[in-house]
């Protein structure tokens, strides 16, 4: 039988095609930009006649219906990275977290600590071949849908094609519905003052031929911004946006002095907007892989000059670094955060970077801070951080005491907590300031 024979027996309406999913079952829905949204909302009209399906999947771009009050006791969504649109569920105890690198998430599919009953995927037609790739997100999806015991394909005629491993065959997806929709979209960051004066001082760090990973918001699409007179950089990332297009345009983003995968950009999905989606369509400059593979420490560390940007909640005056948490209240997830840094401090010439804003709330309170809050969690521990870098300079931890890391970290929050951030030093005994000589006599 043919391939195209096959595709055209599996076709069904959205209503038909969720019809695998049953009480109790566990469904796995494909993250970011590529989320499903036309499986997703027929997976709300079978929610009636279905209790205690849970929800498994990465941040979202698209709505999730699903954490709605009023689902609960059908379904119940486990965040393995935590959305915008899921946050308040957690929250409020109607979903869960689960905090793990995300390196390790496939892992979890893969022994069968999290085996997956329905895959919900969104993919490209199929080429000549029988091929579908899954686009802008391979990242967890392909091992998903592996795994799974069923997968159904929103085949969508707007899913780019890209290259690396990226495609599933029409044979190992068991239900399909057609659909030309729009993909979700990563809404553009204000770049503010705040997030130009801290890039400035990350992209001093960044020399010709780095190797980059960054993650999403004002701050990595300002660093982007400043390396416009740099030479032959390269990207080796979970994910990238839109600000990499300048830079391949430019002739900046090269790739060619990369140590492992010269010339290519090594990425698991992209969040981003359409300009970016049509920019990776069959752009073999674009490899993509499992996180499993974008996010293994071995293979970050084969870059040279490996330079990973990544940003925090909260930093404490020993080095600790809050990214998931505010206190008590989960926010994001541990993501590639660790995954990047240790790859980056086991890197020849690298450089593992905690870019944050020395303040929060319109400078009422200082990120910066003498204990992290009541509650809030350890991503980053003090014996990993090595730049952490703020709109006031950037203070180098690794190899120092406690008492030099604190009068760094000082030195770059912002003046009007550091006082108080000195007062506790002294009150602990961790740093004694320097005492004018007229008072010393």
């Amino acid at each position: 039988m043919s391939w195209e024979i096959e595709y055209k027996k599996k076709i069904r309406t959205p209503e038909e095609a969720l019809r695998c999913v049953q009480s109790g079952m566990r469904v796995y829905i494909q993250p970011g930009c590529a989320e499903p949204e036309t499986l997703v909302e027929a997976l709300m009209q079978i929610g009636p006649r279905v209790e205690d399906v849970e929800i498994v999947h990465m941040m979202t771009m698209g709505t999730a219906p699903y954490v709605a009050p009023e689902m609960a006791g059908h379904f119940r969504h486990n965040a393995v990275f935590i959305g915008a649109n899921v946050r308040d569920a957690i929250n409020d105890g109607r979903a869960d977290y689960t905090p793990i690198y995300l390196s390790e998430i496939e892992g979890l599919f893969e022994s069968g600590a999290m085996p997956l009953d329905v895959a919900l995927i969104q993919v490209s037609p199929p080429d000549p071949h029988g091929f579908c790739s899954f686009g802008v997100g391979v990242d967890t999806t392909l091992t998903a849908a592996n795994l799974a015991r069923f997968v159904v394909a929103q085949v969508n005629d707007q899913m780019p094609r890209t290259y690396g491993d990226s495609y599933i065959h029409v044979s190992d997806i068991d239900a399909v519905v057609e659909s030309s929709r729009p993909l979700c979209e990563l809404k553009k960051v204000e770049i503010t003052e705040m997030h130009m004066a801290i890039a400035r001082n990350v992209a001093g760090l960044i020399e010709d031929g780095s190797v980059l990973q960054t993650g999403i918001g004002g701050i990595p699409d300002a660093v982007l911004s400043f390396l416009m007179d740099r030479k032959d950089l390269g990207v080796h990332s979970e994910l990238v946006s839109d600000g990499v297009i300048p830079l391949i345009e430019a002739g900046v983003l090269t790739g060619a002095r990369k140590s492992f995968k010269p010339r290519k950009i090594i990425v698991g999905f992209i969040l981003g907007s359409k300009k970016i989606f049509d920019f990776v369509d069959n752009n073999p400059i674009f490899e993509f892989h499992p996180t499993s593979y974008t996010n293994n420490v071995q293979l970050i560390a084969r870059n040279d000059n490996m330079v990973a940007i990544n940003s925090a909640l909260q930093v404490d005056l020993t080095g600790q670094v809050c990214s998931d948490s505010i206190g008590n209240q989960f926010y994001s997830g541990i993501g590639g955060q660790v995954d990047f840094l240790r790859g980056a401090s086991f890197s020849k010439g690298g450089k593992p970077i905690i870019a944050i804003s020395s303040t929060a709330k319109n400078d009422a309170i200082s990120r910066i801070v003498p204990m992290l809050s009541p509650g809030a969690g350890v991503v980053t521990s003090r014996g990993l951080v090595r730049y952490v870098v703020t709109e006031f300079g950037v203070a180098f931890l690794h190899g120092k005491s406690i008492r030099e890391r604190a009068k760094a970290l000082i030195e770059i929050a912002h003046p009007k907590f550091r006082e108080e951030l000195y007062e506790y030093c002294e009150k602990t005994k961790w740093l004694q300031r320097p005492q004018p000589m007229s008072a010393a006599r």
